[in-house]
């Protein structure tokens, strides 16, 4: 009895611990929010130690996803605790994902137009780069979707970022 409830104690643990190196970092990173300098801290701590920490997280999951299914009776605790620990290593797998890159991936085809033909508001801000000669204007507006803008100015490659 007490091994069924340390090791089902040990899986939520792990669950838990999993599900917040996944979500809190991209809670607080998320675009157009205020973070906090010691929540950005944190959440920047929770992404460097996330790996290793979901490794231990998966490993105990499963050692202790095993040592329940053999003490409990009933299948579909067995097939919970199973699941649980399935979560945790998926939660871990998912952890690797950088979802700011696959959101705000770079703009790599772009197309430039005279100033006389550009199709901007009087007071809207751009990005501007002027390099021997060669000068280009990236708008914020679009560029607050991208984030990034890869380009060659003058036969130089340069990368516009705010």
């Amino acid at each position: 009895m007490r091994l069924k409830r340390a090791s089902l104690v040990v899986l939520l643990a792990c669950l838990a611990v999993s599900l917040f190196c996944l979500v809190y970092p991209v809670y607080v990173i998320r675009p157009f929010r205020h973070q906090g300098e010691t929540e950005l801290v944190v959440a920047l701590a929770v992404i460097r130690a996330r790996l290793a920490a979901g490794l231990a997280c998966s490993a105990l999951a499963l050692m202790s996803a095993w040592c329940y299914w053999r003490t409990a009776a009933q299948r579909w605790r067995r097939a919970l605790a199973a699941a649980a620990a399935i979560g945790v290593c998926g939660f871990t797998a998912l952890s690797r994902v950088n979802i700011y890159e696959l959101m705000f991936h770079p703009a790599d085809q772009l197309a430039f137009v005279s100033a006389d033909q550009a199709k901007l508001d009087a007071g809207e801000m751009v990005i501007a780069v002027n390099l021997a000669g060669s000068a280009r204007a990236y708008p914020v507006r679009s560029m607050s979707y991208h984030h990034i803008y890869n380009d060659v100015v003058a036969g130089e490659p340069i990368v516009a970022t705010y």
